[in-house]
């Protein structure tokens, strides 16, 4: 596979995953009192952007973006929904939170470091802002444990 191609994919199921997600924890928080909140949909918002560009780029190569899949997506929603019943803190959620978006960009890394000489530049700077997106986002909840 075309390494651009390889890296937009990636981008494109890891901001994908991100907002499945997010969206599946605030409706399990919906009725409930957590601070933490507000910054989940501010986290949101800013994955929909990443799928939304990484999703155009594909397009321009007439290719239709993956997502992770049906297992993937069932397995995640389940997990937020058993991790929400068993502890709904601010501080729990922030650990998962925390926990998703080191998955999501120690994968990012891989990739980048390894097509980094290769990719085509806006690529490589779309790999790059998601990366900092989520460190960004991992200082920002530490705040909460």
């Amino acid at each position: 596979m075309d390494e651009n191609l390889e890296l937009l994919e990636c981008i494109y199921q890891n901001a994908d995953m991100g907002t499945k997600t997010l969206t599946d924890l605030l409706t399990e928080l919906k009725e409930k009192d957590n601070k933490i909140k507000n910054i989940v949909g501010e986290e949101l918002k800013v994955y929909e952007s990443f799928v939304k560009e990484s999703k155009d780029l594909l397009k321009k190569d007439n290719v239709k973006p993956k997502a992770q899949g049906f297992m993937a997506d069932i397995m995640a929603k389940m997990g937020i929904k058993r991790e929400v019943i068993i502890d709904n803190s601010d501080s729990a959620i922030a650990e998962m939170l925390i926990e998703g978006f080191t998955m999501g960009n120690l994968q990012l890394n891989k990739l980048i470091n390894n097509y980094k000489d290769h990719v085509d530049k806006k690529v490589l700077k779309l790999a790059n802002d998601l990366h900092d997106f989520g460190e960004r986002e991992i200082a920002k909840l530490k705040a909460y444990l």
